[in-house]
């Protein structure tokens, strides 16, 4: 895979205020993808959620909560060192959990479909519809220009209980498409459970373009949840 500086991505600085993350360009303040994504979540999502956490208990959710989130934490490190060349393969034959699961993503997901990189964990900003966010990896997968995210999960995923993820995915290619002039029309999941099944899933043209439209309502719906603009 080649590294290819195409884009001057910006800097941003973040900050948590009344339990948003926001990131700041030229001294303004946009709320994150995640931030309006949590805001506005169905009350029947909201309902599962919160079933969920009495089921297994408040202390027992934290727990797993945190876990997922350092585990996450450390297999996009150690994908990130790989693909900086950082480090060799010799780092698989770790018994680390987070270190195997990045190996499944990595031989599965990556190898000879990663062409090109134009930016990792790359801070994105749609100055028109007011938000922000974090790519994973911006560049060129399977021949076509794409935005990429990694993900770990406690097990298996169906379409239908990762929208989330693809309207993340419709949130930053369309701040790419607006700020920068592309034209991305591919967004990818690769994925990753605690058994080491690896899974990846892919929207393209009229089903990515559903999803921006489908976030830009989400925004609207922040929006107007906060009074804002």
């Amino acid at each position: 895979m080649i590294w290819n500086n195409k884009f001057n991505y910006p800097k941003s600085s973040k900050s948590i205020e009344n339990g948003l993350r926001k990131y700041q360009f030229d001294g303004e303040k946009l709320p994150s993808v995640t931030s309006i994504l949590q805001a506005t979540k169905s009350e029947e999502d909201r309902a599962s959620l919160e079933n969920w956490k009495q089921r297994v208990g408040y202390t027992e959710a934290n727990k797993i909560k945190n876990e997922a989130s350092n585990r996450g934490t450390s297999l996009h490190s150690y994908i990130e060192d790989f693909l900086r060349g950082r480090i060799n393969e010799s780092f698989f034959e770790s018994s680390e959990q987070y270190k195997n699961m990045a190996k499944e993503i990595i031989d599965k997901g990556i190898k000879g479909k990663l062409e090109e990189i134009y930016g990792m964990e790359t801070t994105l900003q749609n100055p028109e519809h007011k938000y922000a966010g974090t790519a994973d990896l911006v560049g060129v997968y399977q021949g076509k220009e794409a935005i990429i995210d990694f993900k770990q999960a406690n097990k298996p995923k169906k379409v239908d209980y990762i929208q989330d993820y693809f309207l993340q995915l419709g949130a930053y290619t369309l701040a790419h498409n607006v700020v920068y002039k592309t034209n991305i029309t591919s967004g990818v999941i690769l994925l990753c459970t605690v058994d080491n099944l690896f899974q990846d899933f892919k929207i393209e043209g009229a089903e990515l373009l559903m999803y921006q439209n489908l976030f830009l309502g989400r925004v609207k719906k922040f929006n107007e949840l906060n009074n804002l603009y």
